[in-house]
């Protein structure tokens, strides 16, 4: 009997997941990607304006990010990922001046908020437990249903975090995905909430994976643009089934026992699956580098209050900025948005120097907008069709649209498959 094959298209981190897990087992598995290389929004690339090889943006990961950190463990490359060996948050607030670290303690009980020197300066306890009907947050509801959006603790602590890991105005923001990242990071303590980076995007996330794919007989079609899909009519007892996948190059015919992850943009997917609700509203991301080394002392993350820059990122050769829910720096011309990040920059990291070799990225559909509504939208892993399922940060993992929730949904993918043999 003729193995079956579980065809996945879309070689981002939702569909490389995928194809480590399935790998191996008792398909055949095939990996398409449209582009000229893998990874999808989470790669590394060399610059030529720097002379650098950069990040297409930065991602702080958590420790708590388990699903991360086993798909970096199952590749090789968990080494990849550094930062600080005990779990602090570096912030300054540019108004003011003023700094602080935010240190909480090990485990679940949170006793580092009775002390002064591990919270935010002149916050109280109590300001703390305000957070408590996050985690039980029921679906609809927005963050300000939830969470006094308003305070000094809120200014320089949560609206920042929120807005970093839903890449949207927490004033907007859906309660559901936010409690979740707080109960699998912040929630149980510091173990689980220790910053991490990645040393090179493709060379954590990217690269082993396709070295591992490689070394078990799996290599990526790239070039490989997804046109249709060959659906068969469904009825009342029957689902329908994909038949055959329809590149801009080939055709791809399918065996009644195969398999199909699309592990696509959320616009992709709606324009190949008929009747598929997606997310639509989308936020940008901007990202500004500039080449010039990071003086002594600089945390490798430091947080930005009452600026427009958000997070400072110390890497060797550079120094990184990200600006979360930034549809607002769109319009702005990238050299004076360049100039204007820099003289946060150099403010902050106390750099007395002209600006430097910059570039600026603009993401202008980075992520799903992280809303009540557009949570509503995401589909789950199951399609209408039997042998058809869904992987990407955009599908319904319930987290936002992370890096581990594009880890998640691959994996989760690829599990279905593997029970339906």
């Amino acid at each position: 009997m003729q193995t079956p094959c579980v065809h996945i298209v879309g070689a981002g981190l939702a569909g490389l997941a995928a194809a480590v897990e399935l790998v191996g087992a008792a398909y055949d598995v095939k990996l398409y990607e449209a582009a000229p290389q893998a990874g999808g929004r989470c790669r590394s690339y060399f610059d030529a304006t720097l002379g650098l090889t950069i990040d297409n943006g930065n991602h702080l990961l958590l420790s708590g990010n388990t699903t991360a950190q086993a798909y970096l463990r199952r590749i090789g490359s968990a080494d990849r990922l550094v930062g600080p060996r005990a779990t602090e948050f570096p912030f300054m607030d540019l108004a003011t001046g003023e700094s602080w670290r935010l240190r909480p303690n090990s485990g679940p009980l949170p006793w580092w908020i009775f002390s002064p020197r591990r919270r935010v300066p002149n916050t109280r306890a109590r300001d703390y437990l305000r957070l408590l009907p996050l985690l039980a947050a029921r679906k609809g509801r927005a963050l300000p249903d939830v969470l006094p959006c308003e305070g000094r603790l809120y200014e320089r602590l949560w609206r920042p975090f929120f807005l970093a890991v839903l890449n949207t105005d927490p004033a907007e923001g859906s309660a559901v995905l936010a409690g979740a990242v707080v109960r699998e990071t912040l929630a149980k303590g510091a173990s689980a909430c220790r910053p991490l980076v990645a040393e090179g995007l493709s060379a954590a996330f990217v690269d082993p994976a396709l070295a591992y794919l490689a070394a078990r007989g799996t290599k990526i079609r790239f070039d490989r643009r997804l046109r249709g899909l060959g659906l068969t009519r469904e009825s009342q007892n029957q689902p329908g089934l994909v038949e055959r996948l329809d590149f801009a190059e080939e055709t791809v015919e399918l065996g009644p026992r195969d398999k199909v992850i699309l592990a696509v943009p959320a616009p992709v997917a709606a324009s190949i699956v008929p009747n598929l609700d997606v997310p639509h509203s989308f936020r940008a991301i901007v990202n500004a580098h500039f080449k010039i080394a990071p003086p002594v002392g600089l945390p490798p993350i430091l947080g930005l209050l009452n600026s427009t820059s958000e997070w400072l990122f110390a890497f060797p050769d550079r120094l990184s900025v990200t600006i979360s829910g930034a549809d607002r720096l769109l319009d702005m011309g990238r050299e004076a948005l360049a100039e204007m990040i820099w003289a946060e920059v150099a403010r902050a990291a106390k750099i007395a120097a002209p600006l430097p070799t910059w570039q600026i990225i603009k993401e202008k559909r980075a992520t799903f907008a992280a809303t009540p509504q557009e949570e509503a939208r995401r589909p789950g892993p199951r399609t209408r069709h039997a042998n058809l399922l869904l992987a990407g940060d955009w599908t319904a993992t319930g987290l936002p649209a992370t890096i581990e929730g594009a880890l998640r949904s691959g994996v989760r993918a690829a599990a279905l498959v593997a029970a339906e043999r």
